[in-house]
This record gives structure tokens, sequence and C-alpha cells, in this order.
């Protein structure tokens, strides 16, 4: 399957446009770079201080409900920001991305860690204390904000990897 996604982007439109774009916009490459970083900082940020406040780390005087509520812009806005940040350079050389090892596990953590996060967001929209309203939201709470912490940094250090992949799945 990925052979195919890549065989079809490698062939498209979208490749050519993308390379073009990388090459002759003077530039582009780093600006694209810096703001996939921001991105990436305001989502780690967003979801670090959530998921520290929901494991009693941070923040005991912020109401959970408040900060999801004041936060969740700034994670959506930061996904959305990567995404199309980051899609530039993978469009542009698809090969490179799809069968590169640290890329995939990447995105093997990402689809959990999103998924965990609007989740999160989701129960947290049901009821101003819903993860204070028994015990086992409470654990349940904990157990989503330690698994939430602990994909998002794997997301963040796989993809701080990508480029050096190379280094560690040592060619035989």
């Amino acid at each position: 399957m990925l052979n195919d996604i890549a065989g079809w982007i490698g062939n498209s439109q979208l490749r050519e446009f993308s390379v073009w774009m990388l090459s002759n916009v003077p530039g582009l490459p780093p600006v694209l770079q810096t703001i996939h970083i921001l991105a990436i900082t305001a989502v780690m940020g967003s979801i670090v201080i959530v998921d520290l406040r929901v494991l009693g780390l941070a923040v005991p005087s912020q109401h959970i409900n408040e900060m999801v509520v004041r936060l969740r812009y700034w994670t959506l806005g930061g996904v959305v920001f990567a995404f199309l940040s980051g899609i530039w350079f993978v469009l542009a050389r698809p090969n490179r991305y799809f069968f590169n090892p640290v890329f995939q596990i990447k995105f093997s953590l990402l689809a959990p860690a999103l998924l965990l996060t609007f989740i999160f967001y989701h129960l947290t929209s049901q009821s101003e204390n819903y993860w204070s309203s028994t015990m086992r939201h409470k654990v349940i709470g904990k157990l989503l904000a330690f698994s939430s912490l602990l994909l998002w940094l794997g997301v963040v250090m796989a993809g701080r990897w990508v480029a050096y992949s190379e280094y560690l799945f040592w060619p035989e």
C-alpha cells in the first residue's frame, strides 16, 4: 500500500509543484520548517500542561475544564499548521518519508496520540467536572494523560530523528 501511495504521489503534479516551490521560492524550506517547529511547540505546550494538570503535577488551582477550553485551539491550530507545513516535504520526496522506518514510527505514534487527545477533549466537554466526578473518571483521566505524554514525546522524538534514520537503522 505504501508503494502505491508513494508511487502515486511520485508521479503526480502535487510532487512537481512541491519540488518547484521548495526549490524556487527563496527561503521557503526554512520558513516551513520554522512554522512546523512552532506548530509542534503549540501542540506540545497545550497538551503537556493539560496532561500534567490531570496528573496533579502542575497548576493545581486551574480547573481542568477551563484549561482544556482555553488551550484546545492551540492544540487544534498546532496540528493543522504542523500538517500544512510538513506536507510539502513529504509531497516533494515521498519515498524518503514513506519508506523511512522512523517516519513510520512517528505516524504510528501520532495516530493514537491524536485520537487520545480528541477523546480526552470530547469527554471533558461532556461535563464541567467530568475528570473529578468519580474515582473511575479520575483513574481513567490519569491513564489517558500519562499515555498521552508518552505518545506525544515519542512523536516529537521520532519526528526529530526522521532526518537521522540512517544512524539508527544502519544498512547491512
